[in-house]
């Protein structure tokens, strides 16, 4: 009985004072600087808290514990892109892809270094990564990809997961690799030398026989 009161009284909700945004957001930026120091294994929502001069229990009522904060706080720092309409595919892949070209200082690619190990060891990090970070701006590439379709700019593409997977991978892998920043030639190259011809029809793929062996063999001629 005593149980059922106890939640009976935490299901009530007592107004209190307006959350304040700026709180919000210093809480976000003293979790990017944590993150950056020592990396997400040892980020601490203590740290945290201390760095923005607030107290534990304040980060625990906005966030679900340490990976929702990291995961929010680097979502923030790199917004998901709007859903662009140029009319062509590259035109889109292009605006998607823009953001990249911004110069990246050495905080943010710090940032990303500090996630490596957490995204790699961490289950709860990587699930609240996937669904609160990569989800949204895979569903913007789908809608291009689908776009493209609708217009009859290319067939259906049944690995557009993968292709939307191309420029971030090759733009975190030069980044934490080289500690250089893609410029838009690099973005360029990867649009026009491996995702765009991705999108077109496959080279298709007759038996003949092999003339040493007398043994089929797969030849590749062009559509």
């Amino acid at each position: 009985m005593t149980s059922q009161v106890v939640q009976a009284e935490e299901t009530v909700h007592t107004p209190g004072r307006k959350r304040d945004a700026s709180r919000d957001d210093a809480l976000r930026q003293a979790a990017l600087e944590v993150l950056a120091e020592v990396g997400y294994d040892r980020l601490t929502i203590d740290a945290v808290a201390a760095r923005a001069g607030a107290g534990k229990a304040t980060c625990y009522r906005r966030w679900a514990g340490k990976a929702e904060l990291v995961v929010d706080a680097v979502g923030r720092m790199k917004a998901a892109p709007v859903q662009p309409n140029t009319g062509t595919l590259r035109g889109d892949l292009v605006e998607l892809t823009c953001h990249f070209n911004d110069v990246d200082d050495t905080f943010r690619t710090d940032v990303q270094a500090g996630l490596v190990s957490g995204l790699v060891h961490d289950a709860k990090l990587r699930a609240a990564f996937a669904e609160l970070f990569i989800a949204p701006r895979k569903a913007v590439y789908r809608a291009v990809f689908d776009r493209a379709i609708e217009r009859g700019e290319i067939a259906p593409v049944p690995n557009y997961e993968l292709l939307s997977d191309i420029v971030p991978s090759m733009v975190f892998h030069r980044l934490i690799l080289t500690g250089r920043p893609p410029d838009p030639a690099f973005i360029l190259t990867i649009l026009d030398q491996i995702i765009l011809p991705l999108t077109k029809p496959c080279a298709q793929s007759e038996a003949a026989p092999n003339p040493h062996t007398g043994h089929t063999q797969t030849r590749t001629t062009s559509s």
